[in-house]
């Protein structure tokens, strides 16, 4: 059965009409009126539809039934990463949203490479959003992760809760991130935020501002990770399955 993400009010046996990326995206399906899919709008489960009308214009479908099923991780976890450059960022947000990441916060950094701000920065957070709609439409979740607009990592440092349990991950940290996981500060956290640092890493006065906002430096070993695969890496050790 084929799946697509519908960012718009469902009601059971309602005929209403589906947007516009979603109709691009089920065009390409070669679908005809009267096939039955299944859409998920983001606020949870899935609807099973079938297509009323379908033109070039647009497409129709009444929505039969409600199904409440979840796959989503019992931690919510959110990877604040300085942005990889190139497609890396691209496969960074396909990958994480597969595996359960709950937030991205993209973030720019002194060693940053990619700096993205206003239009472009909006239009990237809007590409990098449609990345996730599609890779949940793929896996099977139905709830799509938020991607935030692009942000100096001063002004996220400012603006993250320091309720929940997060860290820095460093090359130079004494403590293993699997060993914090083992403890109940770590284990029987609900949510979690790993912050990571772009190529060549945080500057030392960078990761001592995380440090002194609440994070805790954490390693993921010795190997020098790229940034896309230690924010993978990280997400991870710290998901657990629903």
């Amino acid at each position: 059965m084929s799946r697509f993400h519908a960012p718009c009010p469902l009601v059971i046996g309602t005929v209403c009409d589906l947007p516009e990326a979603t109709v691009r995206h089920m065009q390409v399906h070669r679908l005809q009126p009267g096939d039955a899919v299944d859409v998920f709008n983001g606020e949870g489960g899935v609807y099973r539809v079938r297509i009323a009308h379908m033109s070039r214009q647009g497409i129709a479908v009444e929505v039969l039934a409600h199904e409440a099923t979840e796959c989503e991780p019992t931690r919510a976890v959110h990877l604040a990463v300085a942005m990889p450059a190139n497609d890396r960022m691209d496969w960074l947000v396909e990958k994480a949203t597969e595996l359960g990441v709950h937030r991205i916060s993209p973030l720019m950094s002194a060693r940053s490479v990619l700096k993205l701000e206003g239009e472009r920065a909006l239009k990237k957070q809007a590409h990098w959003q449609a990345i996730a709609a599609n890779a949940c439409a793929q896996c099977g979740r139905n709830r799509v992760p938020r991607i935030e607009a692009p942000m100096r990592l001063d002004h996220w440092l400012d603006q993250h809760p320091r309720a929940e349990p997060w860290a820095v991950l460093s090359l130079q940290a004494q403590r293993h991130a699997a060993d914090a996981l083992a403890t109940p500060k770590w284990a029987n956290a609900r949510q979690l935020t790993w912050l990571l640092g772009p190529e060549g890493g945080f500057t030392s006065t960078e990761e001592q501002q995380a440090l002194a906002a609440g994070a805790e430096a954490l390693s993921l070993g010795r190997r020098v990770l790229r940034v896309e695969t230690a924010a993978i890496a990280a997400l991870v050790t710290s998901v657990t399955p629903h």
